[in-house]
C-alpha cells in the first residue's frame, strides 16, 4: 500500500483507542520512514517497502495497546529539544513547559549575582526540566536528582547528546538529599497523581514511581518542603509543578513550615493551578 492508504487504514484502527488517531498514525509512519513528519504529505503515494510496512504494523499494535508513541518512537520533543525518553521515565507534558518559564523568568531576576546561579531539578528524570534551563542559561550549573538508575541513565545519554555534561550533574538519591551544596532555585515536577484516578495508558506503560503522589497526590510535597530551607540560598526561589486540585494543599504545607513566605500559583493555558513559586523562606 502507498502512504494515504497506510494512514487512512491505521486511523481507523487506532480510533477506538486514541484521541489523536490520525496524528499517532503520521508519527508512527514517519518514525518507521525516518522521514520528517510534513513529508509524508508531500509524498502520500510512496510505497513503502514490505520491511517497513511490517514494521509499521508493529508500531500499530503497540499503540493500540495504549503505549505511548513517544515510547514507541524512543523521543519526545520537550521545550524545542529532543529528548530520548524510555519506559523508566515519564514522557514529558506541554503543560510543563510553564514551569520552566516561569523559572527562567525567575531566574533573570538573579542576573546580578556575582558568582554562577546554581539551580536543582528534583526527581529529573529523562532531565528534560535540567535540559531546557541549561540550554537557555549558559552560565548556570544545575543539580538533576532522581531516585531511579534507570532514569538517569536516560538523563545522562540526553545531556551527553547536547552536550552539557559540564553543567548539569545528575546524582541518584532521594530528592534534596543529594545535593552537594544550597543552590539559588530548586524546580522540581515531582510525582503529584492519584494512581486510582490516572488515564489507562499512562498507568499501563508509565513507571510508576514517578507517577504515585499518595492518596490525594500530595506526599513528596509533605518529605521535600520541611528540608527546602536547609538547601536554598538566602534570596533564592522555588518552584514546583502541581495537580490542578493541589494549590491549596502545597500553599498550606508551605505555610506550615515557613509562615513568613512569599507563595505565587499560577495558572496554565487551561485555566489550571499548575505551578506554585515560593519566595522569601
Amino acid at each position: 500500500m502507498v502512504i494515504d492508504q497506510l494512514l487512512r487504514e491505521a486511523t481507523a484502527q487506532l480510533a477506538a483507542t486514541s484521541r489523536t488517531p490520525r496524528l499517532d498514525a503520521e508519527l508512527l509512519l514517519a518514525h518507521v520512514l525516518n522521514w520528517p513528519r510534513a513529508r509524508l504529505i508531500a509524498e502520500r503515494s510512496y510505497q513503502p517497502s514490505m520491511a517497513q510496512q511490517s514494521l509499521f504494523v508493529r508500531a500499530l499494535a503497540r499503540r493500540a495497546a495504549l503505549e505511548p508513541v513517544a515510547y514507541i518512537v524512543g523521543h519526545k520533543e520537550f521545550y524545542g529539544l529532543t529528548l530520548e525518553v524510555t519506559a523508566a521515565t515519564l514522557v514529558p507534558r506541554p503543560e510543563t513547559e510553564l514551569l520552566v518559564s516561569l523559572c527562567l523568568a525567575q531566574a533573570a531576576t538573579y542576573a546580578v549575582r556575582p558568582a554562577p546561579l546554581r539551580i536543582a531539578d528534583i526527581g529529573t528524570g529523562s532531565g528534560a526540566l535540567a535540559l531546557a534551563l541549561a540550554t537557555h542559561m549558559p552560565h548556570a550549573l544545575l543539580y538533576a536528582t532522581d531516585v531511579s538508575a534507570a532514569a538517569l541513565e536516560v538523563a545522562a545519554r540526553n545531556v551527553a547528546r547536547y552536550g552539557l555534561s559540564e553543567r548539569i550533574h545528575l546524582l541518584q538519591g532521594d530528592l534534596l538529599a543529594p545535593l552537594p551544596e544550597a543552590v539559588d532555585l530548586i524546580v522540581s515536577n515531582p510525582p503529584y497523581t492519584i494512581l486510582a484516578e490516572v488515564e489507562a495508558n499512562v498507568l499501563a506503560h508509565e513507571p510508576h514511581l514517578a507517577l504515585d503522589g499518595g492518596p490525594d497526590g500530595a506526599d513528596l510535597y509533605r518529605r521535600i518542603i520541611p528540608d527546602l530551607g536547609a538547601y536554598l540560598r538566602p534570596g533564592g526561589a522555588v518552584l514546583f509543578e502541581i495537580g490542578a486540585w493541589q494549590g491549596q494543599i502545597v500553599r498550606s504545607l508551605v505555610q506550615q513550615h515557613y509562615p513568613q513566605a512569599l507563595i505565587n500559583i499560577q495558572r496554565d493555558l487551561a485555566g489550571h493551578e499548575r505551578v506554585v513559586i515560593v519566595t522569601k523562606l
